[in-house]
Order: structure tokens, then sequence, then C-alpha cells
């Protein structure tokens, strides 16, 4: 595969600036993912300050972060004097934590400020371009293939909304992008189990999207899993993912947030 994907980043004899260049960006590792996130700040910072909150559910959700903020619960969500239990309580404490950093560092008026609320939004539409790289490259595509694929989520319309909203999408489209990489990658060399790094970070997103949106990254890997199980007359495969502690894994972070 080494092989196979270095043969592909060379240009051919004859090739224009666009080839040579898109070799040179991919050569390494290191400066694709680069290329990449400079890609993705380019296409999600126009706006990102100066934006009046637009969506109906951007202010909700601030406003929500903000009297967290004051009241000091961090467990009952209220927008005003009304429960808001809709979503989970994840992607209020990114909120809350980002703000109380902003107040620290003394950022004037940072609980009104929309931009400071938008920020885990941003970093999860960052995350989700990186996570396209590398989920490709585990999906066996050549490096420049990979990165392509990492650039067209970086200018993808609907990702670029997203980063400048105030809301769980982004951050769950990272947690699911991730954890079905690691699903495609547990599926591809199912004959041995995952490094235990790769296992965490599979796990760990899926209980970050349980509480930011709840089962939905779940149900959507849930079913990949099951159709691939079925094709295979085997759910075996699922062993390389190490359910037994992912699974209590994510137990305790889901019920030991709902505790606190």
């Amino acid at each position: 595969m080494a092989v196979i994907v270095e043969t592909a980043s060379k240009p051919a004899e004859g090739s224009g600036w666009s080839e040579r260049l898109l070799a040179a960006v991919t050569a390494r590792h290191a400066t694709a993912v680069a290329v990449l996130l400079v890609l993705a700040l380019l296409a999600f910072l126009p706006g990102f300050i100066s934006l009046q909150p637009i969506d109906r559910d951007e202010p909700r959700f601030a406003q929500a972060t903000k009297q967290m903020l004051e009241s000091g619960d961090f467990v009952d969500i209220r927008l005003q004097d009304e429960a808001r239990h809709k979503k989970p309580v994840g992607i209020y404490w990114m909120q809350a934590t980002v703000v109380a950093a902003a107040e620290a560092l003394g950022v004037p008026e940072a609980r009104t400020t929309i931009a400071l609320y938008r920020i885990p939004s941003l970093l999860g539409a960052l995350t989700t371009v990186a996570i396209t790289y590398w989920a490709g490259l585990c999906l066996g595509l050549a490096r420049r293939e990979a990165f392509l694929a990492g650039a067209f989520m970086a200018t993808s319309i609907l990702l670029g909304i997203e980063a400048r909203f105030a809301k769980t999408d982004a951050v769950l489209t990272a947690c699911s992008v991730a954890v079905m990489g690691g699903l495609a990658l547990a599926y591809l060399q199912r004959e041995r189990r995952l490094s235990p790094g790769l296992t965490f970070v599979f796990w760990l997103a899926m209980a970050i999207a349980l509480l930011v949106k709840g089962p939905i990254t779940p149900m959507i890997a849930g079913l990949a899993a099951l159709v691939l199980s079925i094709r295979e007359r085997s759910g075996r495969w699922l062993a390389a993912l190490r359910p037994g502690w992912g699974l209590l894994l994510v137990v305790v972070i889901v019920l030991g947030c709902k505790v606190r």
C-alpha cells in the first residue's frame, strides 16, 4: 500500500503546475494536513465574527449556555424560564468552556460575543476536514485522493455554514466521521485488532457524539456494522474494536457526565 501511495503521488512527465503542486503538498502527511487546515480556515473564517445570529436555534443555544454560566448549574439546561432538554448537554459544556476561558483571559463582553459560542463548531469543522483525510487513507485511498477528499470537505457549503453556527452539527459531523473511519478500518483489517490508541479514539468519539446529539452517530454506525455483518455472515470482525472495554468507556463517560 505504501508503494502504491507514493507512486500515485508522483506527477507524470509533462504534467502541469497543478499536478506538481498537488504532488508537493501530498509528499508528507503533515504537509497535507496543514494545507487542508489552512484551506478550511480560509473557507470558514469569513463572516465568522461579523455575522449576527441568523438561524433561530443558534441564539437559543448561546442563551442557554450563557444562563449556565450565570447560574452555575451545568446540568439543568434552561432557556429563559423553560427547560431545554431537546439536545444533550455536551455542546453547552463546550461553549461554556470557551466563553469561561475567554473571560479568564480578559476578553471584554465575552458572554455576549456570539463568535465565542461558535468556536466549538469551528473546531468541529476543522476536525472533520482532517479526519476525512485520515478516513480516506483508512479506506485504501492514495494520499492524493485522500487529500482531495479532505479538500472537498473543507470547501463544502454545508460544512462552512455549520462551522459558523453555535450548534451541534459540526461537532457531531467530526464524531461521526471518526467513528465511521474507525469502523471501516476495523472491517478492512479484520484479521487483527486496532491499536489501543485508535480504539480509544473510536469509542471516545462515540461517547462525545452521544453527549452532543444523542443516538444519531451510534445508529449510523450500528446500521453499517449490521449490514457488513450480514454480508460477512459473522460479526466477529467487530472484535477488532475491543467492544468490551470500549462500551464500558462510553457508559462511564456518559453516565459520569449525567451524574455531574
